[in-house]
């Protein structure tokens, strides 16, 4: 039986939502999920230095196998766009230090491996993570679609192992 616990990150310079999903046997289990936030006053680079620290923190306390992380959708505000890629960049970095793998995944891709379709609304996304993990009891938004993340990957994953005629999880 082969187990394999996934990070799921959704970034953000405000509040970056992370959520860590366990595979095994092919069932999904709840392990833990949170934000870490910046305050706005901050300059952008003590923002982004809390991130890394925050994902260096959740690194460290779960162990992981792979990490997943949103890709940026594109926004009108390019100000905006900006500060989310370098958000998101950390993200990878964090990540990738540690020496995982970590995949990257469109919205709508997260959406279509999680409710079916790329075009699911928040309140579905919620609705279906719910669904899956009734562990997780309140969470906000953010923690959502970062276990989402975390359970695109992990679906990634299997269809990976599938290919390759390997052991699913």
């Amino acid at each position: 039986m082969s187990i394999t616990r996934v990070l799921g990150i959704d970034p953000g310079l405000h509040r970056t939502g992370w959520g860590v999903v366990e595979f095994r046997s092919g069932l999904l289990r709840f392990i833990g999920c949170g934000l870490i936030k910046t305050k706005p006053v901050d300059a952008t680079a003590k923002r982004l230095v809390q991130i890394d620290a925050g994902l260096a923190d959740v690194l460290r306390d779960y162990t992981v196998d792979e990490a997943a992380v949103e890709e940026t959708f594109v926004n009108q505000n390019p100000a905006s766009a900006l500060k989310l890629g370098q958000a998101r960049g950390v993200c990878l970095m964090s990540a990738a230090r540690t020496g995982i793998d970590v995949g990257e995944y469109a919205p709508t891709v997260i959406k279509k491996s999680v409710v079916g379709t790329g075009r699911a609304s928040k309140d579905q996304m919620g609705m279906m993570v719910k669904t899956l993990l009734p562990a997780i009891g309140k969470i906000s938004e953010d923690e959502a679609d970062a276990l989402a993340v975390a359970i695109c990957h992990g679906h990634h994953i299997q269809s990976r192992l599938i290919a390759h005629n390997k052991q699913v999880f």
